[in-house]
């Protein structure tokens, strides 16, 4: 999956040969071990034939540890070169936990995790699916922040593909590099906007890998199907590109017509090594281009942005799960948005669709949702700042306002969403005057890493005498207050593109409508119990993301043959049996080829052997 497939045949033997001094050509594989790499196994299907034995050893993909039988040490070859120990993938677990947990720097265990990815896959992809609710922290946000601005110092082994400007006219030509045949899912970033950490350049990288990783664990995709991929048009990001430790293009960034032609080209060589219904994901690229990018290829190439899409989706089911706690239905909320980026307003446009759908004129919807970015409160006639994009859909005709305390305190809205990267900007005072106005007011913290969140869990309970409805993007601690224990949930993406991307790839979908992040969204809530409520979360506990993943699949897989838009075919009758079928398997198999028995050959009687004699003209002496 990660590096280059080896040459073998003739092709291998000609690619090695070389001319020695005399001129007399020398073939070094005659008598040259011949080279082997990282990876020698591509696809769903080995070829006992192409593969040694110590390459189950080297191969991440085989590789068993100590889990390997004495009749499959000694069938491969491999005896001797392994401690006598025999050891099950259970036991292997429990060392796996032993050993990330000797670590108290969240940095120090991620690279242990990476390091158990590269040399043993499917133990790595089960421990991390059976602890997520410890790990999910480590692999992606908060910790994979602070892996990716630690890039140019960690970085080992290529988890995916770097693309350059300067490879532009042969971005096919890259990708023809990925030794995988058969990928479904790509992740993709141009580093500009890493979590609220700003532009990190070829240093994001961490954010794809991250990310598939958990379509991974979570929904059990396939590994092999899964490229991360970073898109390196420069930065600029003055201490990235004066560090000596930068790995990326050491230039400012290409903006306009050639940035824009460029990543035209990207999605132009994505269908052409892996076919049209090849999911591309967006991830972390700057305000001004991720609407452009989902507006401009939504309907053409089968793609979303999670930064708007998937944000939106995990806020919505929120905002679902909080009417069973308000009594309320999203005709009696008023909402306010503090930040008017790309996740705001991707969320006030699925709570649009999500107040439509219940039956709320889409005029009434649009002017029950108020925004304020960096200039004050979006409004028709303030004289600061630009309503472009999609930002004018949610313009007040009212006055303008700057301070958000005195926002707040004017609109009085029954729910306050963060999505600004603005950390602190939720004081004390506004969600005081929040729980003034409410009952039970409705406080979204969506921004991270951690340190980016508009307010801490312990500030929203402590300054609402513990009655708000609470939900953050990134985790935080339980929170005490009085007698009561509250542990907030985390409104976090992994509850949605995992599920979204198993039933898109499954059904081969061609484009991703909103529906199915509405449907996400829904399947998401009603996955929320009593006791989730009861305990102050918003969403189900982590452990159960696969179940949720699941459930998402079969909803996004109804849909897609509901639209007309799956083109794999016959449609199954029992969709959710049907997807199970494809997961990955994340227990060990057996490494021994597959042998069978052949039944006794009847005897028959065969002819004596006569020699044939060749008859040839005769030489004349």
């Amino acid at each position: 999956m990660f590096s280059r497939p080896s040459l073998c045949g003739t092709v291998g033997k000609l690619c090695r040969c070389g001319t020695s001094a005399t001129g007399k050509t020398a073939v070094a594989a005659a008598t040259v071990p011949t080279a082997r790499h990282y990876h020698e196994v591509v696809g769903d299907i080995i070829c006992p034939s192409q593969v040694r034995g110590i390459d189950h050893i080297r191969d991440p993909r085989l590789n068993k540890g100590l889990a390997f039988t004495l009749e499959e040490r000694q069938t491969l070859g491999i005896h001797g070169l392994q401690p006598a120990r025999f050891k099950t993938q259970e036991e292997q677990l429990q060392l796996c936990k032993i050993a990330v947990n000797r670590y108290t720097e969240p940095l120090n265990k991620y690279l242990y995790l990476s390091d158990l990815y590269d040399r043993n896959e499917r133990l790595f992809f089960r421990f991390l699916s059976e602890n997520i609710e410890d790990l999910m922290p480590i692999v992606y946000t908060p910790t994979v922040g602070l892996a990716c601005q630690r890039f140019g110092l960690i970085y080992r082994r290529p988890h995916g593909l770097f693309i350059t400007y300067n490879d532009r006219g042969h971005i096919f030509d890259v990708m023809k590099n990925w030794p995988e045949p058969n990928v479904r899912a790509i992740c993709v970033t141009d580093g500009e906007r890493i979590l609220g950490l700003g532009d990190l350049g070829a240093c994001g990288m961490g954010i794809p890998v991250g990310k598939l990783a958990l379509y991974t664990a979570l929904a059990g995709i396939k590994p092999h199907q899964c490229l991360p991929i970073v898109v390196d048009v420069g930065t600029n990001n003055i201490d990235l590109l004066e560090d000596p430790l930068y790995v990326g293009l050491r230039q400012k960034r290409v903006v306009g017509r050639e940035y824009d032609e460029f990543i035209d080209e990207f999605m132009e060589a994505v269908v052409q090594r892996y076919g049209q219904n090849t999911l591309i994901q967006f991830e972390d690229f700057g305000n001004h281009n991720a609407f452009r990018f989902l507006d401009k290829y939504r309907n053409t190439y089968c793609t979303f942005n999670d930064d708007i899409q998937g944000t939106a989706s995990v806020a919505v089911a929120g905002l679902y799960a909080s009417k069973r706690i308000t009594g309320k239905s999203f005709k009696d909320y008023t909402f306010l948005f503090a930040g008017a980026g790309e996740a705001a307003i991707g969320i006030a446009d699925l709570t649009v669709k999500a107040m439509v759908q219940d039956g709320v004129p889409i005029e009434e919807a649009y002017n029950r949702i108020y925004m304020v970015d960096i200039d004050g409160l979006l409004t028709k006639s303030r004289k600061v700042g630009n309503l472009d994009g999609h930002k004018i859909h949610y313009a007040k005709d009212i006055n303008p306002m700057s301070d958000l305390a005195e926002i707040v305190s004017t609109i009085k809205p029954s729910v306050l969403i963060g999505a600004s990267a603005a950390a602190g900007i939720f004081t004390p005072e506004i969600l005081r005057t929040m729980a003034d106005n409410n009952e039970r007011p409705v406080v979204f913290a969506l921004s991270n890493p951690t340190s980016k969140a508009e307010c801490t869990a312990e500030d929203a309970y402590k300054h609402t005498d513990a009655r708000v409805i609470f939900s953050s993007g990134s985790p935080f601690p339980p929170v005490q207050i009085g007698d009561k224990t509250f542990y907030p949930g985390q409104g976090n993406n992994a509850y949605i593109f995992p599920g979204v991307g198993l039933g898109v790839i499954c059904t081969g979908t061609h484009h991703i409508p909103d529906e199915m992040f509405l449907i996400a969204a829904q399947e998401l809530a009603n996955f929320v119990e009593p006791s989730d409520i009861e305990r102050g979360s918003l969403y189900p506990p982590l452990s159960s993301i696969r179940n949720v993943s699941m459930n998402i699949a079969v909803g996004v897989t109804k849909c897609a043959y509901d639209r007309g838009l799956a083109s794999t075919y016959p449609e199954p009758q029992d969709k959710r049996k049907w997807l199970e079928n494809q997961l990955y398997n994340f227990n060990y198999e057996s490494s021994m080829p597959a042998s069978w028995v052949w039944p006794r050959m009847p005897y028959i009687k065969t002819r004596d052997l006569v020699p044939t004699k060749l008859y040839g003209k005769q030489s004349e002496n």
